[in-house]
């Protein structure tokens, strides 16, 4: 089975090669399905340099970094990883996650635009109606459902609450992509989001924060059940 890697592009070589070096890396690490495979994501930096197209030398200055900010960890003897973690700590991002984004859905009621909160209606148009159920189109539902959440987050205005889920967003987003075509988890999932919307587009502030904290509540007791796959 061939070992499971990052899909970086060539950076820009007129900017600083450790800074470019650096958002490349994070970048792919964070767009990553990192549970989608049993092994753990190795970093080879002479494969980074090559796919980079820079030297090494950046690709270790921009590894140090990532390393400091917990993205990859350097285990002795064996090589640089990127970071999994285990299922409890998974569980606990997924509460931490659920705590800032029923407060980002109470800011967006007394703060965010009538056209902000539709175009949150808009993420859905394709798997509504007859034929067009989010099992058929797991990926690109995935897809929306990962930016849905990302958009409750940024519609919020709250630049510390999106500072703070910011590294959360890596772990939390590979899990949803990871479980959504489980135990029906896609059907319900647009059913939340919807009535989300709808309690959003009423400025219904306690039932908009109520219902997005139990919707990602609910990712947090599916994964206590279902993921023994976890460490």
């Amino acid at each position: 089975m061939t070992p499971p890697r990052l899909d970086v592009k060539p950076i820009d070589t007129q900017s600083s090669f450790r800074t470019q070096a650096y958002h490349a890396l994070k970048q792919a690490i964070t767009s990553a399905n990192i549970y989608a495979q049993p092994q753990d994501i190795r970093l080879d930096e002479r494969q980074l340099s090559q796919d980079l197209g820079v030297s090494r030398t950046p690709i270790r200055e921009a590894m140090t970094l990532l390393e400091q900010e917990g993205f990859v960890k350097t285990l002795p003897r064996r090589g640089i990883f990127v970071v999994r973690k285990t299922k409890r700590e998974i569980i606990e991002m997924i509460q931490v996650w659920a705590a800032l984004e029923s407060l980002a859905a109470r800011l967006i009621t007394l703060h965010a635009s009538d056209a902000d909160i539709a175009s949150l209606r808009h993420l859905f148009d394709e798997f509504q109606g007859q034929g067009h159920s989010p099992e058929g189109q797991l990926d690109d539902y995935s897809d929306a459902n990962i930016k849905f959440h990302q958009s409750i987050i940024k519609l919020s205005g709250n630049r510390c609450i999106a500072d703070m889920t910011e590294n959360l967003f890596i772990h939390v987003r590979a899990i949803r992509q990871m479980t959504i075509g489980q135990d029906n988890r896609a059907a319900r999932s647009i059913v939340d989001h919807l009535k989300i919307i709808e309690a959003l587009e009423r400025r219904d502030t306690e039932l908009a924060e109520r219902l997005t904290r139990q919707h990602t509540l609910d990712l947090a007791a599916h994964v206590e059940k279902h993921c023994d796959f976890l460490s």
